[in-house]
């Protein structure tokens, strides 16, 4: 929808940008884009086989991002694909039939991200630990026998890092206002992007407490541990409030 930013990504020739979309609004134009600036890699979301998506995605969505896919394959464009695992389709997602039909369409990433409930009426969708040993030993088991194919995990591959990278570790999230956010799901902000640069936001007063408090290291039961750490995120958000008052620096009406 802003192909501004996308333009300006790809003028950054030595960063790689993976680009998630739902795929419904790759035309000739954008297939052009990207044929141009190899940098810029489409990252196509989906929650399974067609009546999965279809489901959750709305009816057809499916047979869309599979005529992305086929065009995509035929202009040699790099794709991956994101797929939210939760209770109800792990083990389809998870299946070497799914991920052999992904690579014959010419995926060649594929970006597994544990379901992390919008409110708590669907936390029952969200692994749970005996959910999570599953995942990590059928990843074991497909990074094994399709190297071909590039695995990543969210969160379970964090546990290389050490715990979550969100506030400035390995990442962080910017809202569409501007504020710098820990993640997408701890939509809390102090900082604007709107007043100081990229590099400052990563020393926010938020991200900085979080970082040091021992916050982003917590054991935790869903895809995020910040999300269930809410109110201590508020209470932090607060504290680097008053501690750093300072005009520029903190967001006003950026909260979701």
């Amino acid at each position: 929808m802003r192909r501004d930013v996308l333009e300006a990504a790809a003028g950054q020739k030595k960063i790689l940008f993976p680009v998630f979309t739902n795929g419904t609004m790759i035309d000739a134009d954008f297939r052009k884009l990207l044929c141009e600036n190899r940098n810029l890699i489409p990252i196509l979301s989906m929650e399974g086989e067609k009546d999965t998506t279809d489901a959750r995605r709305g009816k057809g969505t499916y047979q869309k991002l599979r005529q992305t896919m086929q065009e995509l394959q035929e202009n040699g464009i790099l794709f991956g694909a994101s797929v939210t695992v939760q209770k109800q389709n792990m083990q389809e997602v998870l299946s070497r039939e799914f991920t052999e039909a992904l690579f014959l369409a010419g995926c060649r990433a594929l970006v597994y991200v544990e379901y992390v409930p919008a409110d708590r009426s669907s936390a029952d969708l969200a692994p749970d630990e005996k959910d999570r040993v599953y995942i990590e030993d059928r990843l074991r088991q497909l990074r094994e026998t399709q190297k071909e194919l590039l695995f990543l995990s969210f969160p379970g591959d964090e546990k290389s890092s050490g715990g979550c990278l969100a506030a400035g570790r390995g990442f962080f999230h910017i809202n569409p206002t501007g504020g710098a956010e820990p993640c997408p799901f701890s939509p809390y902000s102090d900082t604007s992007l709107a007043n100081i640069s990229l590099k400052e936001a990563l020393q926010s007063p938020l991200f900085l407490l979080l970082r040091s408090s021992g916050n982003l290291m917590q054991e935790h039961n869903g895809g995020c541990v910040l999300f269930e750490q809410e109110e201590q995120v508020k209470k932090l958000r607060d504290k680097a409030a008053a501690m750093f008052p300072a005009g520029g620096r903190i967001a006003a009406g950026n909260e979701n």
